[in-house]
Order: C-alpha cells, then sequence, then structure tokens
C-alpha cells in the first residue's frame, strides 16, 4: 500500500498539502483562489495566459494576472508553441509579477489551440517539446522558480505520448509532471485512466500528479494509492464545491472528513464568492461573473424553477441577498450528488484536429504555428 503524502515539493517550493486546483478559463479568477485556499492548503493556480499575449503586452492577458492581496503563492499556468516566447515570458512573470510557480499546458483538447499544434497536440513533437521546456526552466533558474508541465496520455489511443513526455520533461529539468488520463481525443468523456498515472511514476523519478474524475476526497486518496502519485490536480470536481479543498486537506492528513454542508451553509458560500468576485472586478461584473456557478452550487437542492431562473439574472450582491433568502436553509445536502462528475463531460472528439503533417514526424524544432495571443482554455 502507497503512503499517502502529506505534502509537495516542487523544487525549492513547498505545498502544505499535496493538492494542485486545476487552471479553468473564467473559473480560477483571483476571487476564485482565494475562496478554495480559504478552505484548505494547496496550490491554487491562475487562469492559463498565453506567452504571446504576455510577451506582447495584450491587455487582456495582463488582467487575467490579477491575484488576492492575500495570494501568498502565485502560481500561473502558460499556454504557448514557440520556446523562445516562453522563455520571455516566465522571465516576466518571475520578475515582473512575483511568480512562484509556473505550470505549462501541454493538455489542452480544445480544436483551435491542437489546431495550431499547441495544448495536448504539441507533445507529438517530442523535440519541439524539449526545446520549449528547456527555455522555460533556464528563464525561470535565477529565480528559484520551479516549472512544471501538464499533459495528457496523447492524442488518441493509437499516438500516446506521455511517457515521452515525461522523459523529457525530467530530462530538462522540470520540477513535476502532472496527468490527465485521458487523450487528446476522449476530451472530458469517459474515465480517466489511471494506470496510465502509476506507468508514468514508474517510469520518470520527478514527482507525478495525478488529474482526472477527483470528485470526492476519498478518490484523491485512491488516486494516490493506486498509482503511486505524488499529489493531485483537482479541476471540475470542486466547481460550486470550494469546500472540497477542505476535505482534501483532512483526508492527506490521515483525518476523516466529508463535508456535507445544508443548504444554508451553501448560501453563504455563495455570497462569499459574490463578495470576492465584487471586490476585484466590480460589484456589477462581479456579479454577472457569479452567474456561471449558481447552477453548480445548486445542483440537487430543492430550489424553484422561477427562483433558480432569476438568480441568473443577477446584478447586485442586494439582489443576491433577496434571492437566497427564498432558499431553505435547512435542507440536506443531496447525497445522490457525491462521486458525480460536474463541470462539462461531453462525447469523444471523432478526430483530433491538427495541423497539416503533423504526425509526419515525431521532433518538430522550429515547427511551432504562431498562437493567438488570447488562447484561454484548460485541460
Amino acid at each position: 500500500m502507497t503512503v499517502v503524502p502529506d505534502s509537495l515539493t516542487l523544487g525549492s517550493l513547498r505545498v502544505d498539502t499535496p493538492v494542485v486546483l486545476a487552471p479553468m478559463a473564467g473559473i480560477t479568477n483571483a476571487a476564485y483562489r482565494r475562496l478554495c485556499a480559504e478552505q484548505g492548503a494547496g496550490l491554487y493556480v491562475s487562469e492559463m495566459i498565453t506567452s504571446r499575449g504576455l510577451v506582447e503586452g495584450d491587455e487582456v492577458t495582463k488582467k487575467m494576472l490579477t491575484f488576492d492581496e492575500l495570494e501568498t503563492v502565485r502560481s500561473v499556468q502558460l499556454y504557448g508553441t514557440d520556446p523562445v516566447y516562453i522563455g520571455k515570458a516566465v522571465e516576466i512573470l518571475c520578475a515582473d509579477h512575483g511568480v512562484a510557480h509556473v505550470d505549462l499546458n501541454f493538455g489542452c483538447p480544445v480544436p483551435k489551440v491542437t489546431r495550431k499544434g499547441g495544448g495536448g497536440a504539441l507533445p507529438w513533437k517530442r523535440g519541439l517539446l524539449g526545446e520549449i521546456l528547456e527555455h522555460a526552466v533556464a528563464a525561470a533558474a535565477p529565480y528559484d522558480v520551479p516549472v512544471t508541465m501538464k499533459t495528457r496520455k496523447g492524442l488518441d489511443d493509437d499516438h500516446l505520448t506521455y511517457l515521452d513526455a515525461g522523459r523529457i520533461a525530467q530530462e530538462s529539468g522540470v520540477a513535476a509532471i502532472a496527468l490527465h488520463g485521458r487523450t487528446v481525443q476522449q476530451a472530458y468523456s469517459g474515465e480517466a485512466d489511471r494506470d496510465a498515472i502509476a506507468a508514468l511514476v514508474d517510469h520518470v523519478d520527478i514527482p507525478v500528479l495525478g488529474n482526472g474524475d477527483i470528485w470526492e476526497a476519498a478518490d484523491a486518496v485512491r488516486m494516490v494509492e493506486q498509482t503511486g502519485a505524488a499529489g493531485v490536480v483537482v479541476g471540475r470536481g470542486c466547481l460550486g464545491r470550494p469546500w472540497l479543498f477542505r476535505d482534501l486537506a483532512a483526508a492527506f492528513h490521515g483525518e476523516d472528513v466529508a463535508t456535507l454542508p445544508v443548504l444554508g451553509e451553501v448560501k453563504a458560500m455563495m455570497r462569499r464568492h459574490a463578495e470576492l468576485l465584487s471586490e476585484h472586478m466590480g460589484e456589477e461584473r462581479g456579479c454577472k461573473e457569479f452567474r456561471k456557478h449558481i447552477t453548480w452550487y445548486l445542483k440537487g437542492f430543492p430550489a424553484g424553477g422561477e427562483l433558480r431562473h432569476q438568480l441568473a439574472l443577477v446584478d447586485s450582491l442586494a439582489s443576491l441577498d433577496a434571492l437566497l433568502a427564498g432558499l431553505d436553509d435547512t435542507a440536506p445536502f443531496p447525497e445522490r450528488e457525491l462521486g458525480t462528475p460536474r463541470g462539462r463531460q461531453g462525447a469523444p472528439r471523432k478526430r483530433v484536429v491538427l495541423p497539416d503533417g503533423w504526425l509526419d514526424d515525431t521532433d518538430g524544432r522550429g515547427a511551432h504555428l504562431r498562437e493567438d495571443v488570447d488562447e484561454t482554455t484548460g485541460g
């Protein structure tokens, strides 16, 4: 039986609980990261930004680099396909933004990203992947900032890349690799392959983080026990449930805790979330940003269709308070929702969209395509 770790070490960075919040576009902004961090220790990664957007001073990219005043460990996920741009962007993050951890995205399955050879498509080009990682690590080294990467099993079952990616990551000086146990073709469908995560653990000496299908704290502990992973990356499982990080912290420190809040406690969390968004964005925009979270928070709870509809139109904290008052504080947590998928799922893609001739060779040095400055997604 694998010993369950109670912390995670990434180079010079020590994380008190071996749990990483996965970057999610439009979700993991400064307000949500603060909300999750208030629940339990971990590493909370920002929304993905593009290296080109950062280097060229794109205003949207700069606005995404907003950190909460209590965010003591600044962690950013970076996307790119050009080693030079990646290196420059890492240096900017370290020198100008006080970032303590940089994660590189090689897992995104979105066609607009893979079409340009980015995200989950890029590890097929082993040489290009190595160049990018080497530039990133070299740029971060003077600041003693660890660089990690996230990837998937491969393009599809016939084009697996994760073992090579792990080897290249280790050779390049990357501090850890996170593996989402799905292929690009699977996107978010089906089940994550824990055997692949275990195989990667056996294949490399650097820490491996397991990602995929962690809906409850017990899933995270099982992931580590079954694969030997050094920790976990949590994405969709925390949507509408920031308290999952409280459960995760407890589980990794040997405590048996499962938070089942009554609706009154969920209401308080919803109000806190909207309040933090309003502090960072202004009340009207913050409340509009909050709308997307309402369905996740209320999943399985008794709340009439009209009330849900009105909540989906909320534009001020006062109107939110008035509407939340219409919910039954004593309603118990819907236990049937435990362990069930949250957020996007969908069907597997018919094919992975790639640049012309992408599969013709596996080296790819000099083959990168220019990404848009505003590529924003996750994976």
